[in-house]
């Protein structure tokens, strides 16, 4: 019974993010919305994370199984990627660096922005 309380708070969040990203006319997709949404709401602790937990660790543990559909789509349209192969692949190297650099640098700001609090607690 759990889990259809879970999932239900899952599903909600989602038909959220879908309306938000028909009425907001920003080029954002739906999950980012929701993905914010869902973040905003366990910062600020109008949702509890053992609200959700139980559905997200099973979501996260069929991930793989969900990926099937995507790989067979690749699969199938070899000819139209084969064309533009070694752009698709600078581009895809090119965002995973720019993104890797970005989420490390944002880590390392927050690490020492915490690190200078505590030792601001502690003088």
């Amino acid at each position: 019974m759990h889990y259809l309380k879970q999932f239900t708070i899952i599903i909600a969040i989602s038909a959220v993010s879908e309306l938000l990203a028909t009425f907001i006319p920003l080029p954002i997709p739906a999950s980012i919305y929701g993905m914010s949404l869902l973040f905003l709401l366990l910062m600020t602790g109008m949702l509890k994370l053992k609200q959700v937990e139980s559905a997200a660790n099973l979501l996260l543990g069929i991930m793989p199984a969900l990926f099937v559909v995507s790989g067979a789509g690749l699969i199938t349209s070899y000819g139209q990627i084969a064309e533009n192969f070694a752009s698709w692949v600078a581009v895809n190297v090119g965002s995973t660096i720019v993104i890797l650099a970005t989420t490390g640098l944002s880590a390392q700001a927050l690490i020492r922005k915490k690190k200078a609090k505590e030792a601001e607690r502690n003088d």
